[in-house]
């Protein structure tokens, strides 16, 4: 199941009802001290994360006694199928446990602040006497309404049979808005079908221990060593039995000899093994680097990168043993402690995680550096509104501009030429070839850190590409067009080429000759930064075919190449490859607005 959106009311400072969107990727940003974390854990009380174990001070201060705390979660992607014994087969929607949109919406609700919490569906179920109330009737009371109104029921002990029997003799069933309490009978049954298949929701908070001798590091580890340990169960067995019998042909031989020293004393003897070996205790793992330097005495950035790290492999390793459910990973500021360039690199790698099926990633910042890398989509702005309370917003220009004055995501004035693209991947990709055919070419622009050059992919999708195309609608810079060529004809921008070509202010377009930017690759560049062999042509969608070498959607095939392969690249590659010298037509276009 895939978690859609949140709501939370009642929790800390979240008092009125307050709606989340979540999607592939959320990225909580906003000021200290409001209300981000605050989502995290309220997801993970829903969930019942130990880390986040309700406690009646999570209560609201400014709720009344009597209020409830509720915390809702709604999923898609439901089960086709709900097993509740070997006889009953069942799904949500013939129980009548889904929304209005056919989704999940579960509220856990403590009342009036307390407890542990219980499961209610918000669902569009049956008001009609005697159809309502169905699910959380005994067997003998299904049983009755059927014989009361003369329903054939073909096998009786199953409660799933009886209500389905009932409800399909119902001219009418009322459906309308209701909860209903998932706390007894076949509800409760229900409840724990769903909950087995809800996706694992992993929690690394910015003040976790760093050190490798925190259990919470152990884990992964430790989790390694028993991995081994089972896969050679047989092996160490064998090693027992024979480890066994050497030592107690010693110790009937010490018994023999002591019978003849003092035979009552022997014959009170008598070799027993107390316990079978523990082999976890046996094999003890740690991460030390090449001067056998621990990670726990490493600097603080490389101590939280590694645990990050371990985080994502323990999450995984959960949800490869929970027969494919989903995992949510949910990271309280990735930055903290890392460089720019590390955060660049997290950025990506948890971008690339929420493309994965059954993966969702939030996280929560306040760091310019990080934000301004988020895509537009993912952005959730925590803020108070006017009447003092919390709100989220989402997707807005609005909501755009307030984060990038707040977080201080400014654009350049420096800038003499824009260069517009098509997407986030091309920018990547000029400014990496660029970057490989610099040491041994003419070329002398670093489109990666050269603050006169603005690369601007027209489909945009982070805010610093927000920030800019806003900045630089007006300000009459000449332009420097690249568009994909792409399979159609004619090309799908050649009218954008030609208008920019018209123009009387420098500006210039260009139409790729082959069908995209990844047909200027290598094979070698491929292969050695992806490891798999694929072959380059004019007009092969590349991009598809490294997405089925890897086993990856084409999103993460685009950036895995941007990343991998094009740093491999050379003068000689792409001279190879761009036998016409397109790339270098479109870098001199660039370097002749930068003046000398």
């Amino acid at each position: 199941m895939k978690l859609e959106r949140v709501s939370i009311q009642n929790y800390r400072a979240y008092q009125e009802p307050v709606v989340i969107p979540i999607g592939d990727l959320a990225a909580f940003i906003g000021r200290n001290d409001i209300g981000k974390t605050t989502i995290l854990d309220a997801i993970g009380a829903f969930f019942g994360h130990k880390a986040c174990k309700f406690e009646i001070s999570d209560k609201c201060v400014f709720a009344d006694e009597d209020d409830d705390v509720v915390i809702t979660c709604v999923f898609s992607e439901l089960p086709s199928r709900l097993v509740l014994d070997s006889a009953s087969e069942t799904t949500l929607q013939d129980e009548y446990l889904v929304d209005q949109d056919g989704c999940l919406s579960l509220s856990k609700v403590f009342r009036k602040g307390r407890g542990t919490g219980a499961y209610f569906a918000n669902c569009e179920h049956p008001a009609q006497p005697p159809f309502n109330g169905l699910l959380l009737k005994k067997n003998d009371e299904l049983k009755r309404i059927a014989e009361k109104h003369g329903i054939t029921v073909e096998d009786r002990r199953s409660n799933v049979s009886l209500r389905q029997s009932i409800y399909r003799t119902a001219d009418s069933l009322e459906i309308t808005p209701q909860q209903v309490a998932l706390s007894k009978e076949d509800g409760k049954a229900i409840l724990d079908q769903i909950q087995s298949k809800l996706p694992h929701f992993a929690l690394f908070r910015a003040d976790r221990p760093s050190t490798d001798e925190e259990a919470e590091v152990q884990d992964p580890m430790k989790v390694a060593i028993s991995h081994a340990l089972e896969e050679l169960g047989d092996e160490l067995d064998a090693i027992k039995e024979k480890v066994r019998a050497r030592a107690l042909a010693v110790a009937d031989d010490t018994l023999r000899h002591l019978a003849g020293l003092d035979p009552d004393l022997a014959t009170e003897l008598s070799p027993v093994f107390r316990a079978d070996p523990k082999w976890e205790s046996v094999f003890k793992l740690s991460l030390s680097g090449e001067d056998e330097i621990p990670v726990n005495k490493r600097g603080s950035g490389v101590r939280r990168l590694v645990l990050i790290c371990f985080f994502k492999a323990e999450a995984e390793r959960i949800q490869s043993n929970s027969g494919g459910n989903g995992v949510i990973y949910a990271i309280e500021e990735p930055e903290t402690s890392q460089h720019p360039d590390k955060q660049r690199l997290l950025i990506d790698a948890l971008t690339e995680m929420s493309d994965r099926s059954g993966c969702q990633v939030l996280l929560t910042t306040h760091v310019p550096g990080l934000a301004e890398q988020v895509p537009l989509e993912a952005l959730r702005y925590v803020k108070r509104n006017a009447s003092g309370d919390l709100v989220v917003d989402s997707q807005s220009d609005a909501t755009c501009e307030v984060i990038a004055r707040d977080l201080g995501v400014l654009p350049d004035s420096r800038v003499r030429v824009i260069v517009c693209v098509e997407g986030p991947h091309d920018v990547a990709f000029i400014k990496g070839i660029a970057n490989a055919i610099s040491q041994d070419s003419t070329s002398d622009i670093a489109l990666e850190a050269d603050p006169r050059i603005i690369l601007l992919p027209l489909g945009g999708d982070t805010l610093r590409d927000w920030v800019n195309e806003h900045y630089l609608k007006g300000l009459g810079k000449p332009e420097v067009h690249i568009y994909d060529r792409d399979d159609q004809d004619p090309p799908k921008y050649q009218s954008v080429c030609d208008s920019v070509n018209q123009r009387d202010d420098g500006s210039v377009a260009f139409i790729t000759a082959k069908r995209e930017a990844e047909n200027y690759l290598h094979s070698d560049a491929v292969h050695e930064g992806l490891g798999v062999h694929v072959p380059i042509d004019d007009t092969a969608d590349i991009p598809q075919r490294v997405a089925t070498a890897l086993s990856v959607n084409q999103r993460t095939a685009k950036r895995r190449l941007a990343r991998h392969a094009v740093p491999r690249m050379n003068k000689s590659r792409l001279d190879e490859r761009d036998q016409d010298g397109e790339v270098e037509r479109w870098l001199e276009a660039i370097r002749v607005h930068l003046g000398p």
